[in-house]
């Protein structure tokens, strides 16, 4: 009988079995049907190890790992090993920073990154197409980092070196 299904227990099923969803809403729909309402995770950004890449979302959740990477989604290398950033911030906090920076992307910057370099928590890279380098600093004031670049993107749009760290003092370089 419809009224004694476990949707809890189909829910986490669901979740376990199948990394690549978000959330999954499982409802009864009366008289006799089970329904589900499913959101999957998009990657962000990609870890490499060894040949495969790890999918990581906008939560910044690792979850799902495969042998080509999908198309647009840049690269994250964590070069943070000899940073002081780990005695303060561990890991996941890193991630979390550097997808922080790839969510405050404008969309037409998000397309040109290759790779996220984030070698300590105040010191994140963009890698972009036409051998173009973004340094962001940290991740904080993001979105006024992302205005200014924009703007001097636009300004000097043969450079091949952009630094938006201190967003009222920002630079360009190689033009």
């Amino acid at each position: 009988p419809l009224a004694t299904v476990d949707v809890d227990a189909i829910e986490a099923r669901l979740r376990e079995e199948l990394p690549r969803i978000a959330s999954v809403e499982v409802f009864r729909s009366w008289p006799h049907e089970i329904g589900l309402k499913v959101t999957e995770r998009k990657p962000v950004l990609l870890l490499e190890k060894r040949g495969s890449f790890t999918e990581v979302d906008s939560a910044a959740v690792p979850f799902a790992t495969v042998t080509t990477p999908p198309p647009g989604v840049p690269r994250l290398v964590l070069d943070a090993a000899a940073s002081p950033s780990l005695r303060r911030f561990d890991a996941d906090r890193l991630l979390a920073e550097a997808v922080r920076v790839r969510s405050e992307l404008p969309d037409a910057i998000a397309k040109d990154t290759r790779v996220v370099r984030l070698s300590s928590y105040d010191s994140v890279t963009l890698e972009l197409t036409r051998d173009r380098t973004v340094f962001w600093g940290s991740a904080e004031h993001g979105p006024a980092k992302a205005r200014v670049l924009t703007a001097l993107m636009k300004a000097t749009p043969k450079a091949g070196h952009f630094d938006v760290s201190a967003p009222s003092a920002p630079a360009s370089s190689g033009s």
